[in-house]
């Protein structure tokens, strides 16, 4: 095989060498060293428009190209008219599941989508590869091989997210100054790892960011005996509870390397908890160390009784129904992008849904 190969890059060093006196031959390839093209074949890759329930404003289904070449999918909606428009992209827990994970949760649980989309801004579902167990701290570094890429690891869910940032950014309709990202869960976490690495985010919403791997949480001593399995909502949790927890879990993490990660971000964040959540320490620990750290930081609790309350979805009748504690957090959400990427420093209205089964609000 590797005679091959070499036999192969010899006859491609013919092809594209010129003839004494003759100019080079032109190779426009992205794979130059195994094959020979002499025009750039760029140009813009396919996207797919469909319609969305209950909205005048459809989707455009795209592929962003990661680091190792293969393609993410997202789903990007715009107010009409051309913009730019200060835009949000949102990260729904952990990743997977490609284009057919885009179009159902942009039919089914886009209500808080539909909400950004009335306040003016652009809105974009996105897809990553799953999470992995390997730790995300292992340095990435890319090297030449044979003409092509190789990695010192696999790319994880988050390098995959920035891509994605960027490729929004170049959209015609997005403001690339004024960027926000809006999360549930490991999606929270995914951005505390983005943030203290990439400084293009101008403002985020993390809801129940779930970081035990960003706070560097120690791992538990093996002669202990196991913890009994929690429901994902507790009975009850009271505040004394919840202040308890935060100081037993910040006794379990590495708080120097913690610190140092969250001393590298810039990016303002609006941190949401859940009274009841049986990960409530690990939320509020990220919003402390945050507000230690002097970054733009707030927080708010919600006592809700589903995890990710924050992302509406369709009801049995196929209709966006949310509950009081879900209109607040997503009024609060908007406001907070408004301060940061419209400069307006005054509450946004309460928006609620109307009757038809799909995006449409109405004002109080």
């Amino acid at each position: 095989m590797r005679f091959k190969l070499i036999c192969t890059a010899a006859a491609l060093a013919l092809i594209t060498a010129a003839a004494p006196g003759q100019q080079p031959v032109l190779n426009e390839s992205i794979d130059s060293a195994w094959l020979h093209v002499p025009r750039n074949l760029t140009g813009s890759l396919p996207e797919i428009m469909e319609p969305v329930m209950g909205s005048d404003i459809p989707v455009h289904l795209m592929f962003v190209e990661l680091l190792d070449g293969v393609y993410a999918p997202i789903g990007f909606r715009k107010p009409e008219g051309p913009g730019p428009f200060p835009t949000v992209v949102f990260a729904h827990m952990n990743g997977g599941f490609g284009m057919r994970w885009i179009r159902e949760w942009t039919q089914y649980g886009s209500g808080t989508l539909e909400q950004f989309l009335d306040a003016g801004y652009a809105v974009v579902w996105m897809r990553y590869r799953a999470e992995v167990d390997p730790p995300w701290t292992e340095p990435f570094t890319e090297r030449e091989w044979q003409g092509r890429q190789r990695f010192s690891r696999g790319p994880q869910d988050f390098e995959d997210a920035i891509e994605i940032i960027e490729f929004v950014k170049a959209l015609p309709a997005v403001d690339a100054d004024r960027l926000g990202y809006m999360s549930v869960s490991h999606g929270s976490e995914m951005l505390m790892k983005i943030a203290s690495q990439y400084h293009g985010l101008a403002a985020a919403v993390a809801t129940e960011p779930a970081s035990m791997d960003f706070m560097a949480t120690l791992p538990p001593d093996p002669a202990a005996p196991p913890e009994p399995e929690e429901p994902e909502t507790q009975a009850v949790n009271t505040p004394e509870m919840q202040r308890e927890a935060v100081a037993a879990l910040r006794a379990q993490i590495d708080i120097d390397t913690a610190m140092d990660r969250v001393s590298r971000i810039r990016t303002p964040i609006f941190v949401v908890g859940r009274d009841r959540d049986h990960n409530q320490d690990t939320f509020r620990l990220n919003y402390e160390l945050l507000e230690e750290a002097g970054k733009v930081v707030q927080w708010q609790s919600y006592d809700h009784d589903e995890h990710g309350f924050a992302f509406i979805q369709r009801n049995a009748d196929g209709v966006y129904d949310p509950d009081p504690l879900q209109r607040e957090v997503v009024a609060a959400s908007i406001a907070w992008f408004d301060y940061f990427l419209k400069g307006m420093h005054s509450q946004s209205p309460v928006l609620e849904y109307g009757d038809a089964a799909g995006g449409d609000w109405t004002f109080d």
